[in-house]
């Protein structure tokens, strides 16, 4: 006797549906067109500190700030740091997933450890960092200082870049690692089998083998990761170095922050904003351009 066929549910009427889908909606619409369409229109505008009064300047807030020396190191500098947090979060995570998946005594308490950090907030993962390299009271900062190496990222610009990178990608290897081994474990072991007997060592395997099929999951990863090195890396900076120092680990994001927030310059903020969310389309548009073409489906 053959299984009964599963049930189907039709809505006769649009209002259910509607209904239904009415609180994501709300919550998109209320927070994430209604902001984009507000920075838009605040960066064709010039306000004072206090919001009294205002008028339209065209582009003239976007002139400004592509011409400003300042903003054009903060980009530089914004590239090197999603480059470095995006390279160092997959390849970490790649690495373990590998590890991981393998057949090892306690599997499931190690992908259980390695997952938990995803659910810490980046400005907490930037307080845990901070207590571990503080020169005066952090554990391995004391130890580097003891060893010689002179270590303190609140005065050198270059040690405070590595430790926010460090941070930031920290924040990132658990959401890497669950898609990863996802995509590890969804490989068939018929094909891993048909390599090994072919002769393939485990490195040629992973790269002829594993890596073609796991492609998919690396594009998705990398464009999330740059994405995610762009914007949410904001909480992480600003508990750690804020900026500094000498804007040195000053990004776009930390920019836009302190050109509205602290020196109450509203439109040159808002088209600070706006040219972001544009190259953040604008690369993604080009990895799937480009990069998508050596994904294997």
């Amino acid at each position: 006797m053959s299984a009964p066929a599963p049930a189907s549910f039709l809505f006769r009427g649009r209002l259910l549906p509607l209904a239904l889908l009415a609180p994501q909606l709300a919550v998109t619409l209320i927070f994430f067109y209604w902001p984009a369409v507000q920075a838009l229109y605040q960066s064709f505008l010039r306000e004072d500190a206090f919001g009294l009064s205002r008028h339209f300047v065209g582009l003239e807030n976007f002139a400004d700030v592509l011409t400003d020396p300042t903003w054009l190191q903060a980009l530089w500098r914004t590239i090197l740091f999603s480059t470095a947090v995006a390279g160092l979060a997959l390849t970490v995570a790649l690495f373990l997933a590998v590890q991981a998946d393998k057949h090892i005594r306690g599997a499931a308490t190690y992908k259980t450890l390695l997952i938990w950090p995803y659910a810490v907030a980046p400005a907490v993962a930037a307080v845990l960092w901070l207590f571990m390299f503080h020169p005066h009271i952090g554990l391995f900062g004391r130890m580097l200082n003891g060893l010689g190496i002179a270590w303190d990222y609140k005065l050198r610009g270059d040690q405070a870049m590595l430790l926010v990178i460090i941070a930031s990608a920290w924040k990132q290897v658990s959401y890497n690692f669950i898609f990863f081994l996802a995509g590890l474990q969804s490989i068939p072991r018929s094909v891993l089998e048909a390599a090994a007997i072919d002769g393939a060592r485990p490195m040629r395997r992973f790269w002829t083998v594993v890596f073609p099929l796991l492609s998919p999951t690396a594009f998705f990863l990398l464009v999330v990761n740059l994405t995610y090195a762009f914007f949410d890396t904001f909480g992480v900076i600003h508990a750690i170095t804020q900026g500094g120092p000498g804007k040195a680990t000053e990004t776009l994001i930390y920019r836009a922050y302190t050109d509205g927030v602290m020196n109450l310059n509203l439109g040159t903020s808002a088209a600070q904003s706006v040219i972001l969310m544009v190259m953040v389309i604008v690369l993604t548009m080009a990895q799937f351009r480009f990069i998508e073409r050596k994904v294997h489906y």
